[in-house]
C-alpha cells in the first residue's frame, strides 16, 4: 500500500490545484425569442432547440 514519505505542504498542494476552478457557462442567444441560453440546451423561455420546438411550454393564465 502506498505511503507518503513526507507531508505535502498546503502551498505545494494548492499549487497543483490551481486549475481546478469553476468556469462560467458559455451563453448564446435563442434564435426564436432572443433569450440567453447555455450551449446545447433547450431554451427555458420558449422551449425551442436549434429552431425546432422541443418542449411544449405550459401557459399560466
Amino acid at each position: 500500500m502506498a505511503h507518503p514519505k513526507s507531508r505535502i505542504s498546503k502551498q505545494r498542494r494548492n499549487k497543483r490545484r490551481t486549475h481546478y476552478k469553476a468556469e462560467t457557462p458559455t451563453l448564446s442567444t435563442c434564435s426564436n425569442c432572443g433569450a440567453a441560453v447555455e450551449y446545447h440546451r433547450v431554451c427555458p423561455e420558449c422551449g425551442y432547440y436549434r429552431g425546432k420546438l422541443a418542449i411544449e411550454k405550459a401557459v399560466n393564465a
